[in-house]
């Protein structure tokens, strides 16, 4: 598998948002990360001057010549997975858990809400992942303690995710709850500070997306 192979751990997949920060992508990127393209993900790694390891795409968004110095795995348009899940899908395989996404949200609505469903895809298959941009940090939690240490002074918001509510306990929060409920018609989670350098949020029942400012957080998974 190519995690023990190569001896990286962390995942990187840069999807194919046309609207992204280069210079955000060249300093999330490690050399110590495998780094998959999804389609014109391509087009934001060379401008970041990162070089991936793998190309994945059916190649109907990148107009340019594809390398031919790399591993390229080639999909038919006409398909039921988005390009950047079946890159994850790859990644799964070949022994990777931990992920980062990026140039994964704006502009197109529904391929922003189809990486927000990657993050509980993760969940389910045994990985942790987050979506990150210059702006925040997107996670998926559930049942259980999710601690975010080292984030005090940030803004974070909460919202329900693929449920109807998600009931939570916060500490080292501005605005505290303790078995407070969520509701999905009615966004009450938004703008709370972490005024701690330890804090937690606990999920009682239900899932939720939270998002944190300008940050780097990674989960651990809350899936048995």
């Amino acid at each position: 598998m190519a995690a023990k192979v190569t001896g990286k751990t962390r995942c990187v997949i840069i999807s194919g948002a046309p609207e992204f920060d280069a210079e955000f992508i060249k300093t999330a990127v490690k050399n110590s990360d495998y780094v998959i393209c999804a389609d014109s993900g391509l087009t934001a790694a060379e401008k970041a001057g990162v070089t991936p390891d793998l190309i994945v795409g059916d190649f109907d968004s990148y107009t340019d010549s594809v390398p031919n110095d790399c591993e390229v795995i080639r999909l038919s348009v006409d398909k039921d997975d988005t390009d950047t899940l079946h890159c994850v899908k790859v990644a799964l395989d070949r022994g990777f858990r931990d992920f980062a996404l990026l140039a994964a949200t704006g502009s197109r609505l529904d391929h922003t809400l189809a990486n927000l469903s990657i993050l509980e895809f993760f969940g389910e298959n045994g990985a942790t992942g987050v979506i990150l941009s210059e702006n925040e940090t997107v996670c998926f939690i559930c049942k259980g303690e999710h601690r975010f240490d080292g984030n005090k002074g940030k803004t974070f918001s909460v919202l329900p995710f693929g449920c109807e509510s998600v009931t939570l306990s916060y500490s080292g929060a501005k605005y505290p709850l303790v078995n407070g409920t969520l509701k999905h018609s009615v966004a009450m989670g938004i703008s709370n500070v972490f005024v701690e350098d330890k804090a937690a949020i606990t999920v009682h029942e239900g899932r939720a997306l939270v998002i944190i400012d300008a940050g780097c957080w990674k989960p651990v998974s809350c899936f048995t």
